[in-house]
């Protein structure tokens, strides 16, 4: 059957989705149980290595040829299998978030007493990565069965979480061979539509000052603190000369010390700066920039600008999203039961009423809609406007230099709030499993639309070359900033 990449529907073969359907449920034991393992070892950003081993020894087991340390980072790799014909690519993630460890299953807050790090995957990116190797080797595993001429490739990517480890793997040219790439995100809807992003970067202000007794010679001091505490303030009041969309976020990092009588020596804060896009976040940033040293100014402190990383916003490619909107059409929705909703359900009655009603309108459902689980397709929409999300990820910069395309797929409880030990309870349900196999599955014959039609593919890089013609991918790196782990001034290190 031929691809339309204009049409919704019937875009693949039925006997390439019976085979991938069955080869991904075949497969599905291995790839769950792997990201259960990850889940109950969970690693921060630049840190993923005991995950990264199990997604390499896994993609080795299914006969892909392994390169470590892409762009030179520790806990990044590329896995490849199949000769001639396009590079397609799969997109896998794997590092946790801090502090928000729970019990597996548990509605009720309860750390979970198995885990030493207080780490949880709060973004399911142990169900992300599981899932998108499987679907790499079920693609792979069914081209050569079929005689399909492709390349698959999976990209393990490190730090997706605050620190853009796709962006650093773009700006070493490890995808300049790629002709198309796949991915998905675990959500609480299923849909082929990718929302906007924004783009972001993160940056550390270090402020020196001097050393003195806080009571006996203050003026013999220049507060470090008083530096970070200024700095916060002019940026609060710029909040307000800021798009609406524009995000603005900070930590300190070292507030000097914990002695009130001594004024603070050193002192630390980091920001996370996020636009519509690349272009508007360098200006909100040189803004940022001339705050911190208007308050190193003011304190008469030395200040130095660490940059520790940045991702663009994402550019969705419409031909993909067309032909992926055709492949879940075909494939139905998550095959979620009764016991999966029941168990949803206690999740639902502890979250924000706010935030499932505003769940069940984005699936195109009635607020008093009782079910947890969002158990359809979202309404595939082109005529309206792509929806804004405030939040970020590095799959942007992969979408500026290939064409790329992301699935949505239910794993969590609608209204569920990600980066929460919510989601991290729910990480080992079946639902979850469910919603990985399906994206796999999805991801599987998205790769499979791609390379048996060309036409598909041919649309979709003249779209992204068009509008590359139009605006041109403005790195949000700039150049000599390496990845954290390959830096040598050490502190990196200690954040």
């Amino acid at each position: 059957m031929t691809i339309h990449s204009t049409m919704p529907h019937g875009v693949l073969d039925t006997d390439h989705l019976r085979a991938l359907t069955e080869r991904t449920v075949a497969s599905a034991p291995e790839f769950t149980a792997m990201a259960d393992a990850i889940w109950d070892d969970p690693e921060m950003r630049w840190e993923e290595f005991r995950a990264q081993e199990k997604h390499q020894a896994a993609a080795r087991a299914h006969g892909f040829a392994v390169t470590e340390k892409v762009a030179g980072i520790p806990t990044a790799f590329s896995a490849e299998r199949g000769t001639g014909g396009p590079v397609i690519a799969f997109l896998g993630e794997y590092d946790a978030l801090a502090d928000i460890s729970q019990e597996s299953g548990n509605p009720e807050r309860t750390p979970d007493p198995a885990n030493t790090s207080g780490n949880g995957h709060g973004c399911h990116h142990h169900l992300l990565g599981s899932g998108a190797l499987l679907a790499a080797v079920v693609t792979a595993e069914y081209f050569e069965a079929a005689g399909i001429q492709a390349r698959v490739r999976y990209y393990g990517c490190p730090a997706e979480e605050a620190a853009a480890g796709k962006t650093f793997m773009v700006k070493s040219g490890a995808f300049n061979d790629v002709d198309a790439a796949v991915t998905w995100h675990p959500m609480t809807l299923t849909r082929s539509r990718q929302s906007l992003t924004l783009s972001y970067s993160q940056v550390y202000f270090h402020f020196t000052g001097l050393a003195a007794h806080a009571g006996a010679m203050p003026h013999l001091g220049r507060s470090a603190l008083d530096a970070v505490e200024l700095m916060n303030v002019g940026v609060n009041f710029l909040r307000e000369h800021m798009p609406d969309s524009a995000r603005v976020h900070y930590a300190i990092t070292d507030a000097g010390g914990r002695s009130p009588n001594v004024v603070q020596p050193h002192a630390s804060v980091y920001y996370v700066i996020r636009a519509e896009d690349t272009r508007q976040m360098r200006d909100l940033q040189e803004r940022v920039v001339k705050i911190a040293r208007g308050a190193a100014l003011m304190t008469e402190t030395e200040l130095e600008i660490e940059f520790d990383g940045a991702c663009a916003e994402v550019l969705p490619n419409e031909v993909l999203e067309r032909t992926l909107e055709g492949v879940l059409q075909q494939l139905g929705p998550v095959p979620f039961d009764t016991a999966d909703q029941l168990a949803a359900s206690e999740f639902a009655a502890g979250l924000d009423a706010r935030e499932i009603a505003a769940s069940k309108r984005l699936a195109g459902w009635d607020v008093r809609d009782e079910r947890a689980l969002h158990d359809e397709i979202a309404p595939y929409l082109p005529e309206q406007p792509r929806p804004q999300m405030t939040g970020s990820t590095d799959v942007g910069d992969v979408s500026w230099v290939v064409p790329t395309v992301q699935i949505s797929s239910a794993t969590a409880a609608l209204g569920t709030p990600f980066h929460a030990w919510q989601t991290v309870a729910q990480g080992k349900m079946p639902a979850a499993h469910k919603g990985m196999i399906h994206a796999a599955t999805s991801m599987a014959a998205m790769a499979t639309a791609i390379v048996t039609d060309p036409g598909v593919l041919t649309a979709a890089q003249r779209e992204h070359s068009d509008i590359l013609a139009l605006t041109p991918y403005l790195e949000p790196i700039p150049d000599g900033v390496v990845a954290p782990p390959l830096r040598t001034d050490g502190r990196s290190t200690k954040h």
